[in-house]
């Protein structure tokens, strides 16, 4: 089974942001790892290939969180 990596510049301002993030993340079936980062302002997540871009963005926006860019696999994606 193949796996995608994916990674958004999500705006967060304070712990309580990228905590919002990571629980989301950490709901959603299909996450292999994932890691939430307020210094970088980056949210890195590698899943098995079951779960797209548009979930895994879509989950992050509900947060009320800003996306500002998003890739897949190393290509740039639109958010």
């Amino acid at each position: 089974m193949s796996e995608h990596n994916y990674k958004f510049n999500v705006t967060m301002t304070c712990g309580g942001g990228s905590g919002a993030v990571e629980r989301v993340l950490k709901k959603m079936d299909g996450i292999k790892t994932y890691n939430v980062s307020l210094d970088t302002q980056t949210a890195d997540i590698t899943t098995d290939d079951s779960v797209s871009y548009e979930a895994v963005l879509e989950k992050i926006k509900k947060t009320g969180k800003t996306v500002n860019s998003g890739e897949m696999d190393g290509q740039s994606m639109s958010v």
